[in-house]
């Protein structure tokens, strides 16, 4: 697992990298730890290292601060730097969940193994690596998780079709849930969408809508 060397880091403890990388489908057939423990650390920290970043280097107020910075650490933007690193090619899943390695567990990874690099070598290699990865895509304006709602919302109207969003399933922890949603317009099924809130759900749904309609090209 040699995905950290570009970032010049040396994990030492490799079984808690492991366990980093490892999705609670795997752990139920082979009974060891996953990552959720681990993503829950990691999400803290890559709050904390985001929104210094953001009040450092932006003079916005604090509700666009919020703002940006949710755009940045939403699951989309996470399983693309994710992919960046190479964290998705060791995730370890269960039998039945190989053909369906997605984008919410590929996310939840990179804040695992960012758990693990804070826990191993401390919030300034932590932070570093951060920056290192998200920088690029701040400066040149990258746009993750558009809104694609209003895009849609558009077209359904212009076509005076019905439009609806809804909820699918709600699944984890009080403080760690995942919703599926649907997009139906006149009562056919669109789009899906998982996320880590409602909105991005929604966003996720109106995303998957849009792609399979050649007007929204």
């Amino acid at each position: 697992m040699n995905f950290l060397d570009k970032y010049d880091i040396k994990i030492s403890n490799q079984k808690l990298l492991k366990t980093a990388l490892t999705h609670s489908s795997y752990s139920n057939e082979h009974k060891v730890e996953n990552y959720e423990r681990l993503e829950f650390l990691g999400d803290a920290v890559l709050q904390l290292i985001t929104s210094d970043y953001f009040y450092r280097n932006f003079d916005f107020q604090e509700g666009d601060l919020s703002k940006i910075r949710a755009s940045f650490v939403c699951e989309e933007a996470l399983a693309q730097y994710a992919k960046d690193v190479g964290i998705d090619k060791y995730i370890r899943v269960g039998v039945g969940q190989r053909k369906n390695i997605n984008d919410t567990i590929i996310a939840d990874t990179f804040e695992s193994v960012l758990g693990v690099i804070y826990l191993d070598q401390g919030y300034e290699v932590a932070q570093k690596y951060v920056l290192e990865v998200i920088k690029p895509y701040v400066l040149e304006h990258h746009v993750f998780l558009g809104d694609y709602k209003s895009k849609l919302q558009e077209m359904v109207q212009t076509d005076k079709k019905s439009l609806e969003y809804r909820l699918v399933k709600e699944t984890g922890p009080s403080h760690d849930k995942t919703f599926v949603f649907e997009v139906v317009v006149d009562g056919i099924v669109y789009g899906r969408g998982i996320g880590k809130s409602k909105k991005e759900a929604e966003q996720k749904a109106a995303f998957d809508a849009l792609k399979k309609n050649p007007k929204a090209r």
